[in-house]
């Protein structure tokens, strides 16, 4: 039973978010997406991803939700466990995370998590929409408090002391050609824990350190290690200094000093299925550099399939929210991140 709601969870998400959508009728949203999110979280622009600042906090407060219980297996005592043994995707690790604490504009406060924290909760309460939408997830549904006591123990999705939030860094690419485009992506369900089945921006990726080294607050580096891995198919970055990520990092890092590439925050938004959490972001990257460091693009990944899209306002369909948002702001801002066109 657990593993066919698991299944219908899988193949039906953009339907099941349109669900869980209509549950916060209340909440503020990003432009037209689903994508919850707070007064301040959204930049009035885009800023300069330097100028966002870390800050860190080593032993922050419990949240008020953790490790549910709820419709598991029996024999299980989290959901990640039961995902490990009962439907594993192809990359499923407890690695170390962060948890975002605190979001204040451009002040981001962290503490110390791992990646089953986060899946622990949000995967728990959309698998329990899920098994309430018994007669298929595109029927109209209302819950209340009795038919879903995990998502109504969480609360609103975004107060951040409900439950150990981490994010994702959501990163749209824009070929700044004349006419841009952006790198997208379909996130392959039997490949992937989160956002299965959808289109998405590329690349995305739990913002958490490499290896042990918690407190190594770097957003910019944890976005070169998924531009490597998932734009190149590239090994997973093992150690910082390795001369393979090293090289790339560099030949990034000096084009973003010159301008060619040019990256911006542009705001923060949970989804209203999974309460994932994710720092939206715009890479701006001149023609010639990105097929420079580019051209080699692939056309599947170890997370799903990728191709190049006309940014032209236009939201490919299904498309995860967080996408949905990145698209939508980044094209609200055209004339101030394009130089082309």
């Amino acid at each position: 039973m657990w593993a066919d709601v698991r299944k219908r969870l899988n193949a039906s998400r953009a339907e099941l978010g349109k669900v869980a959508d209509g549950l916060y009728p209340q909440a503020c949203r990003i432009g037209s997406t689903a994508l919850l999110t707070r007064p301040g979280w959204v930049m009035a622009e885009p800023v300069p991803l330097a100028s966002v600042r870390l800050e860190w906090e080593p032993e922050p407060e419990p949240p008020a939700v953790a490790d549910p219980a709820e419709g598991l297996p029996e024999g299980f005592r989290t959901y990640a466990e039961a995902m490990a043994v009962l439907a594993p995707p192809t990359v499923f690790e407890n690695r170390p995370a962060y948890r975002l604490l605190d979001a204040d504009r451009q002040v981001l406060r962290f503490g110390p998590a791992h990646y089953f924290d986060g899946v622990n909760v949000g995967e728990a309460v959309a698998h329990e929409l899920a098994a309430r939408v018994a007669d298929g997830p595109d029927v109209a549904y209302v819950a209340d408090g009795a038919d879903l006591p995990l998502r109504t123990r969480v609360g609103d999705p975004c107060d951040l002391s409900r439950r150990t939030t981490l994010v994702a860094i959501t990163t749209l690419t824009i070929r700044d050609g004349d006419p841009a485009s952006y790198v997208l992506h379909w996130r392959d369900p039997a490949k992937v824990a989160h956002a299965g089945g959808l289109h998405h921006v590329m690349p995305v990726g739990v913002f958490q350190p490499l290896a042990d080294e918690v407190g190594d607050l770097d957003l910019w580096r944890s976005m070169q290690r998924e531009y490597r891995e998932e734009f190149l198919g590239s090994d997973e970055v093992s150690d910082w200094h390795e001369p393979g990520f090293a090289s790339f990092a560099t030949a990034f890092a000096a084009a973003r000093d010159s301008g060619a590439v040019r990256p911006y925050a542009l705001g923060l938004g949970v989804d209203p299925l999974t309460f994932a959490l994710d720092l939206l972001t715009v890479v701006i990257i001149a023609p010639g550099t990105f097929d420079r460091l580019f051209g080699e693009l692939v056309r599947e990944n170890d997370e799903g399939t990728v191709a190049m899209a006309a940014f032209d306002g236009t939201v490919p369909q299904p498309m995860q929210p967080a996408g949905a948002a990145a698209l939508e702001l980044a094209w609200r801002h055209r004339d101030a991140l394009l130089r082309q066109g």
